[in-house]
């Protein structure tokens, strides 16, 4: 349990006094492989030292993989907050509530900055209730459309567009996020919506590549005549692994290359995949369906990959696409979300329309049986992601963003 320690020392006449330090409480929905944990340590770490940071969040779902690891591997020490579950219940959500809310009263932050859906509706609860002068959220995605029913998704924009009256700003990670959330879904008005994209730590992807990349192939046994697919994502309906494992199907009944398909991640899907993997392992003697679980050294995962796919309805920014880029590998993916906006069409991935399993199907063929051009794609895209995706450009562009508001709030 985090406490509030001070140190009381007598000030000398000649002594000068140290400068107050901007205090943020950051909250976020749950420690879980994603955007939001990255987003959230290394905004925790390397902000100036005039900001001191208490970052708060939940625990991942038994169908998800823990994240904590990434925040010990920058030695960043959240609170964890265990009531704060992914799916609604009014005895957890007010415990969590009432947690967050005497965090807040003891720490007392200038800033608030509350990431994802949850946490941005008990943090900024409990920000407003005790008149924190700063409140930020910062939407990872949305969940306006692809999710829920209509009558659901109403009451989900009700409560946002409630909830962005009281906030300071709204973040958005891509333009394309922006859009939907000012125009389309009418949430927040756009004068209070900034896009600031995410940032990673980018340069692990680019080292030692061709060492990694021999140490996968051996591992999963993947032949020099093999291709290499992978796709990465939690095992949830929004990310429709249906169309990849139909696609890949389709893939298969037509082209006599050898490839191997991986299955990066786990969740709520699991079972029924695995059925058909195994459906498809048995089909097809030249062509193999792996399921990994979760890979911690995705780094390492991507260099031993010729392509990686993405099949999702809906998106905010794909971390696996950003992470694809940094490793040189080609990507094929849906024109959903803020896909478009972390990936330089034609350049360093192929778009297919949601929902179309034989356009999908047709570009991944091509990719597959066509060398050159996957060697085309993934040649661009270091370049593409390093000075738009490396966390320093994150961390600069935050910490302007919290001195113009704590500028504007003193005035």
């Amino acid at each position: 349990m985090y406490k509030l320690s001070t140190l009381h020392t007598p000030v000398l006449k000649m002594q000068t006094t140290e400068k107050k330090k901007i205090k943020v409480m950051r909250i976020i929905n749950r420690f879980n492989i994603g955007g939001p944990t990255y987003n959230a340590t290394f905004l925790t770490r390397y902000l100036p030292d005039d900001f001191e940071t208490l970052l708060l969040g939940g625990l991942p779902e038994k169908d998800e993989s823990d994240s904590l690891y990434i925040l010990d591997q920058y030695n960043v020490t959240p609170h964890l907050i265990e009531e704060m579950k992914r799916k609604p219940s009014l005895v957890s959500d007010v415990k969590a509530f009432l947690k967050i809310r005497k965090m807040m009263r003891e720490f007392r932050p200038d800033i608030v900055h509350t990431h994802a859906s949850k946490a941005g509706v008990l943090g900024r609860l409990a920000a407003i209730s005790l008149g924190i002068p700063i409140v930020v959220h910062t939407f990872h995605g949305h969940v306006f459309h692809s999710y829920f029913s209509s009558l659901k998704t109403q009451l989900f924009k009700t409560i946002e567009r409630v909830f962005a009256k009281k906030s300071t700003a709204i973040i958005a990670i891509s333009p394309i996020q922006k859009e939907e959330l000012v125009h389309v879904h009418k949430v927040v008005p756009s004068s209070k919506c900034i896009v600031l994209p995410l940032g990673f730590d980018l340069i692990r992807f680019k080292i030692k590549k061709e060492e990694a990349r021999q140490e996968i192939r051996t591992q999963y046994g993947i032949g020099t005549d093999v291709i290499a697919v992978a796709i990465v994502g939690r095992l949830a309906p929004i990310k429709n692994h249906r169309m990849f494992l139909d696609a890949t199907r389709l893939v298969a009944e037509q082209t006599n290359v050898k490839c191997m398909f991986f299955i990066v991640g786990d969740g709520s899907e699991y079972d029924w995949i695995a059925e058909e993997v195994r459906e498809l392992n048995d089909r097809f003697s030249d062509m193999n369906w792996v399921m990994t679980s979760w890979i911690k050294d995705i780094a390492t995962f991507n260099a031993g990959m010729d392509l990686i796919c993405l099949t999702s309805t809906n998106e905010g920014t794909p971390v696996s696409l950003i992470e694809a880029q940094a490793s040189g590998v080609a990507i094929l993916a849906t024109d959903v979300g803020g896909v478009r906006d972390c990936v330089n069409e034609g350049v360093t991935a192929i778009l297919s329309p949601s929902n179309d399993t034989e356009k999908f199907a047709s570009s991944l063929l091509e990719l597959v049986e066509n060398e050159k051009k996957r060697e085309f794609l993934s040649q661009n895209g270091w370049t593409h992601v390093e000075g738009s995706f490396h966390y320093t450009r994150l961390v600069n562009d935050m910490d302007k963003l919290y001195r113009k508001l704590v500028h504007e709030n003193r005035r």
